[in-house]
C-alpha cells in the first residue's frame, strides 16, 4: 500500500511539472536566412565561389594550351620526348581534377567559417528567448515530425535580434 502510494505521489509530481512545461517551435533555417549578417557572408561566399572558378579556369586554359600544343608537336618529338611530355599533361590533368576536389572542400570549410558566428548567435538569441519566455523546449521545426503543440518563436527571437520583417508586396492591379 505504501509503495502505491509513493508511485501515486511521483505520478502527480511528474504530471504536475511536465504541466508546466512550455514547448516552442522555431526554423533555425528562416532565422538565419533573415539575419542581416547572412545576406553579407552569402555574398562574400559568392565572391570566394567566384575566385574559385576562375582560378579553375586558368587551370584548364593551361591545360588545354599544352594539349594543343602536344598535338601540334608531337609527330615532331622523337619517342621518348613524347612520353615524356603525355605523362606531364596526364599530370597536369589530374591536378586539374584534384584542385576542382580542393576547391570543393575549400568552399566547404569557408562557408562553415562564415555560418558558424551567425548560427551561434541566433542559437544564443533563441537561448535568451527561451529563458526570458519560460519555455523548457524548443524544438527546430525542421527536425521534428511530430510533436505536441507549442508556440512559435521565430517573432519573439527576430524582435530580440531587431529583424524586421519585409514589407508585404502591394497586390498587383490588372
Amino acid at each position: 500500500m505504501k509503495k502505491l502510494i509513493v508511485a501515486g505521489v511521483l505520478a502527480m509530481g511528474f504530471l504536475s511539472s511536465s504541466a508546466q512545461n512550455k514547448i516552442g517551435y522555431i526554423s533555425t533555417d528562416e532565422l538565419i536566412s533573415v539575419m542581416p549578417e547572412a545576406e553579407k557572408a552569402d555574398a562574400q561566399l559568392k565572391e570566394y565561389q567566384t575566385a574559385l572558378a576562375e582560378q579553375g579556369q586558368d587551370h584548364m586554359k593551361n591545360l588545354s594550351a599544352k594539349d594543343s600544343a602536344f598535338v601540334k608537336d608531337s609527330l615532331k618529338l622523337t619517342p621518348s620526348m613524347r612520353d615524356i611530355k603525355r605523362k606531364e599533361l596526364i599530370e597536369l590533368y589530374q591536378k586539374v581534377q584534384n584542385f576542382q576536389n580542393e576547391a570543393q572542400e575549400m568552399y566547404q570549410a569557408e562557408a562553415q567559417r562564415k555560418i558558424a558566428p551567425i548560427r551561434d548567435k541566433a542559437m544564443a538569441a533563441i537561448k535568451d528567448v527561451a529563458k526570458e519566455n519560460g519555455y523548457s523546449y524548443v524544438l527546430d521545426v525542421n527536425a521534428v515530425i511530430v510533436a505536441p503543440p507549442g508556440d512559435d518563436l521565430l517573432p519573439l527571437v527576430k524582435k530580440k535580434l531587431n529583424i524586421k520583417d519585409a514589407p508585404a508586396a502591394a497586390p498587383v492591379k490588372r
